[in-house]
């Protein structure tokens, strides 16, 4: 007999499945469709488990009962949100009623575990929910009496999928339903078909927003892309009703997951941006639900003492990944029904607590004073008192650890949830290190280190307590367990959080990729419109002498020179600004806006004087820049600010928290050097321009500012003057899909590095144990202690000052190598070596003290010109990313040798030749002549414009006199050679920023005194 494929048949399967998990099946004879509630299942699961309390409402209500029972419960509900009455109840005239029970922490409580078996979930099929109409959804499931989930069942068979149910939510559901009403009945919406499942949680008719709620094609928490794998067992879609829906799943995500949010956004009506109050349900998405239950059941079989690392893209929904496994460990007991940490320790290392992630988390807190914030407003000390008390959940900075460390009262059986926020490098530094001797419990290491000394444990204390406390704190501690969460992770964290597989490899815990979120749709592909320029310029000596200088300095000195000069910065300019006009300023309802990411501080603060210049000169009125850099930069004599330069629309000074805020609401542009690269959330940016050099995981978080959605956003753009497409592909493969690194570091390498150190003979054992004795010694430091210490250190300096330049150039990176790698390796193992440590804590105050050698900076100001410059197209489309035929894992270090020192001397004429060979492009000698010969007939025997210039300051000059004088020039040189000087007036941009350039340069010129007959090239330094 064939299959029967009808609908019917999913639907049958699906409620087959549920009633054998725990539901009952739901009848619609008493479901009240006024009401959108089965009155009769709840109050019998009220008389069943709260007979007292029904007892004296009955007596409180003499009629009318079941009435006036339901008005209790739905001005409840209107009043607090469905959300909340489940979980908390609500009180009549001082009666409390439970409307779920829901399962204990632990089996203790057997009359806690009676109640919540007593819930009563229903299947209900062909769910006729409408007193106006015979409309009827699929499938919906209710929890004593009140629906709480919705499904729409397609079948591709007959000829319908998932979008058709999408269509039926949309335009077939009144919202004004009450049993569609926003956070009173229903609280999630499932579209659902034999290969995809989306959800909503609002209905809003066409305006009705899905998500996916799909594992992934290769299954949850594993590297893939969107979808669903096929399943041997069943529909590929099971998932939801076998696991997500069955009871005690459903129940748990209604008590400890699904969360009101309450938002203050910015929306535009009538091209008017105004603010609301946005009110919207957090469901899980299937990864975020699949991480958590993964890691609570992993945490529940091996208790504290593992290290789980979290590889979750932008767009995964980190901080409410982040908030929901911070509750759950919270609260998370073992079999045993003991708790399993003392307390969960929320962790960023921005010196800024994240205040997105802060509000997330305290807005789950469903328990007053479960959350302890270390905001900006409170001190190390805080943190102290948070930790002895025992407070469940601390949100904290990592620098505030150093402080306390030793204030932390005896962690003897106690048990931490570390959870790190963006976990990087900064996790293998001095910081890190005093997070650990703040939390381990050290007893385990102190018996082990015991046994390999063969030693009694108080023996070992004596004589050196400081020193042996300091190496039981190395390695990973039974009651610590860290969860560190990063979309980006490098070798250094995979190693030291990830799990490590038989063959010798590390991988994340779990994995939702850059990938998934793409082909989601959760964040934008920001590399698929990629452009990219090349630098074309010619780069000459400008003096007799050929001095020799430093090959490196002058090369960085030269590129400095020509990455700063005034003609590269305004042609950069032009193109960025009428990019960003034609293109950039149309998208996202006209909202959208750019970024321009600079190489220092100083080319923010140039292109900020560029872009203003340019903005004035053509009298543009759609483009408004900020800037964005730290501390002073000083431009010549001027000194800037990042306040004193960014004014806002009423003349007032914009202080660096109000930035971002004044960004979105008032302008379109914004210049960077290094700030808002990373952790900068802003959905409207759409446009990067990059002039700076990108690698590796700055390049990756870099150019994902740009990928976040919203309204209206469906694509991006980055023009990119510096970087090759691929050198940009290259950065973004390892973190496409799921990173993973080749094997573990090579511990005995530190050995090595030690050896080297001590073949300089800068130093023996002798020194050390001097050192040592100061250091680590049990009296308090007195006023001596230091001066004693860098007293014995001098001989050690002095010895090193007598080394070669060279060899001291290698001391100097060896005994940094040495350092930096130990810190990292009793991150990861607990070594035990006394004498190896000692030296770390002898060369780690050494290389403090040792001098660095004064490398003159290379003069060549006055020395260089550039001859031509121009800026060629070299990439335009889609750097495409195919991880599944390329090699994206991660190379651990193989080697930490010094390497050797890279200054050879060069002539400087040689230096510029190499540039020049590198860089020049297709800019022709006819350019180079349009620059020559106009900016010689401008100065040469210009007597009236000589006095004009030394009359007048430079910004009359080159704005008011000079462009009628350069334009007459132009024109008379136009009608001699027609055809060489036709470019000119062809190209608006070539032209401003010839005239520009030349006119800064026929000013000095002219003021100095020093202009001559004829002049080779018109950009002088």
């Amino acid at each position: 007999m064939p299959i029967n494929y009808k609908e019917i048949t999913f639907e049958q399967d699906i409620e087959t499945s549920l009633l054998n998990s725990g539901y009952q099946k739901g009848t619609m004879s008493t479901y009240d469709k006024e009401k959108a509630m089965d009155m009769t299942t709840l109050i019998s699961f009220i008389q069943d488990t709260q007979p007292k309390e029904w007892a004296r409402f009955e007596k409180q209500c003499s009629s009318d009962i079941e009435k006036k029972f339901y008005k209790a419960v739905n001005d409840a509900i209107n009043t607090y949100g469905l959300i909340k009455v489940l979980r908390q109840g609500f009180s009549y005239r001082g009666i409390k009623f439970k409307i779920v029970y829901f399962k204990p922490e632990s089996s203790l409580n057997e009359n806690l575990w009676e109640l919540y078996n007593k819930n009563i979930l229903t299947c209900t099929r062909q769910f006729h929910y409408s007193i106006d109409n015979n409309n009827s959804l699929d499938m919906v499931l209710s929890i004593n009496g009140i629906p709480v989930v919705a499904l729409e069942l397609k079948n591709q068979i007959t000829g319908q999928d998932v979008e058709n149910a999408k269509l039926q939510y949309m335009y077939d559901r009144d919202p004004r339903e009450l049993c569609f009403n926003f956070n009173k009945r229903i609280l999630v919406y499932f579209a659902v078909d034999l290969y995809d499942v989306y959800m909503t949680t609002k209905l809003e008719g066409k305006n009705t927003f899905f998500l996916p709620f799909n594992q992934g094609s290769n299954g949850a928490g594993h590297d893939g892309g969107a979808g669903n794998p096929k399943n041997e067992n069943g529909y590929a879609t099971s998932y939801l009703w076998e696991h997500v829906l069955q009871k005690d799943s459903l129940l748990e995500i209604l008590q400890k997951y699904i969360h009101l949010q309450v938002d203050e956004v910015k929306v535009v009506k009538d091209n008017k941006e105004k603010k609301e109050i946005k009110k919207r349900i957090i469901f899980p998405r299937y990864h975020q639900l699949d991480v958590v239950t993964k890691l609570v059941e992993d945490v529940r079989k091996n208790g504290s003492g593992k290290n789980y690392l979290i590889q979750h893209s932008a767009g995964s929904g980190k901080s409410n990944s982040i908030a929901w496994t911070a509750y759950r460990m919270a609260n998370l007991h073992n079999d045993n029904n003991e708790s399993v940490f003392s307390s969960v320790i929320v962790v960023t290392d921005r010196k800024v607590l994240d205040s997105q992630l802060q509000d997330t988390i305290s807005a789950f807190d469903h328990r007053e004073g479960l959350v302890e914030t270390i905001g900006d407003n409170k001190t190390s000390k805080d943190l102290r008192d948070a930790i002895n008390d025992g407070k469940k959940i601390i949100i904290t900075t990592l620098q505030k650890f150093p402080v306390i460390y030793e204030e932390i009262e005896d962690n003897t059986g106690k048990h931490f949830a570390i959870i790190v926020d963006e976990a990087h490098s900064s996790q293998t530094g001095n910081s890190a290190l005093k997070l650990k001797a703040a939390l381990a419990d050290t007893e385990e290491a102190l018996k082990e280190y015991a046994e390999i000394e063969g030693k009694a444990e108080d023996e070992l204390l004596d004589g050196e307590d400081k020193l042996v406390e300091e190496l039981l704190i190395h390695g990973r501690h039974k009651n610590l367990s860290f969860f560190a969460f990063t979309a980006t992770p490098k070798p250094k964290t995979l190693e030291m959080f990830g799990q490590e597989y038989e063959d010798g490899t590390f991988h994340p815990f779990h994995v939702y990729s850059m990938r998934q979120a793409i082909e989601e749709g959760f964040i934008l592909d920001v590399l698929k419109n990629y452009m990219t320029y090349r630098n074309c310029y010619r780069i000459a000596k400008n003096t007799p002498d050929n001095p020799t200088v430093s090959a490196s300095k002058a090369t960085k000195t030269v590129r400095k020179y020509k990455s700063l000069h005034p003609h590269n910065l305004q042609q950069k300019t032009a193109i960025m600004i009428e990019q960003f006009r034609e293109i950039t300023k149309n998208k996202i309802g006209g909202r959208a806006k750019a970024m321009v990411v600079t190489a220092s501080r100083l080319h923010a603060v140039r292109y900020y004087h560029e872009f203003k210049a340019y903005i004035e000169k053509k009298g543009y009125d759609d483009v408004d820049i900020l800037v964005a850099f730290s501390g002073v930069v000083k431009d010549g004599e001027i000194e800037y600010t990042e306040s004193g330069i960014n004014i806002d629309k009423d003349g007032n000074q914009i202080k660096d928290k109000q930035l971002p805020s004044k960004f979105h609401d008032d302008f379109n542009v914004l210049v960077v050097a290094e700030k808002y690269q990373t952790g900068f959330d802003e959905p409207l940016l759409h446009t990067m321009f990059v002039d700076k050099k990108l690698s590796g995981v700055k390049a990756v978080q870099t150019l994902s500012r740009l990928n976040r959605t919203c309204k209206g956003k469906n694509d991006t753009f980055i023009l990119d003057f510096v970087n090759t497409a691929e050198e940009i592909r290259d950065a973004f493969l390892p973190y496409y899909s799921e990173t993973s690194l080749d094997e573990e570091l090579n511990v005995d390498l530190i050995y090595k590095t030690e050896a080297e150190l001590r073949d300089y003979n800068l130093y023996n054992d002798a020194d050390i144990d001097k050192f040592v004795k100061i250091n680590f010694k049990k009296t308090k430091q007195n006023a001596t202690d230091l001066g004693k210490m860098t007293s014995l250190l001098k001989p050690v300096v002095n010895r090193y000052m007598e080394l070669s330049e060279d060899d001291r150039y290698k001391f100097l990176r060896t005994i940094r190598n040495f350092n930096k790698w130990y810190s990292y390796i009793i991150q990861i193992t607990r070594m035990f070596d006394k004498d190896l440590h000692k030296t770390y804590s002898f060369t780690s105050y050494l290389q403090k003290l040792l001098p660095r050698d004064k490398v003159a900076d290379v003069d060549l100001e006055g020395k260089l010109k550039l001859e031509f410059y121009k800026l060629e197209e070299t990439f335009k489309g889609d750097i495409t990313l195919n991880p599944s035929t390329e090699d994206s894992e991660l190379v651990n270090v193989k080697n930490i040798d010094a390497g050797d020192k890279s200054e050879d001397d060069e002539l400087l004429e040689n230096i510029i030749k190499k540039i020049n060979e590198r860089f020049e492009g297709k800019f022709t000698e006819g350019d180079r002549v349009i620059v020559e010969t106009i900016f010689n007939k401008c100065i040469k025997g210009n007597s009236k414009l000589k006095k004009q210039a030394k009359s007048n300051d430079s910004e009359i000059f080159e704005n008011t006199i000079f462009p009628k004088v350069f334009d007459k020039i132009a024109q008379e040189c136009y009608m001699d050679q027609m055809k060489a000087f036709s470019k000119l007036f062809e190209d608006r941009v070539f032209y401003d920023s010839v005239m520009k350039s030349i006119a800064k340069e026929a000013y000095k010129d002219l003021r100095s005194g020093s202009c001559v007959a004829e002049k080779s090239g018109a950009y002088n330094a």
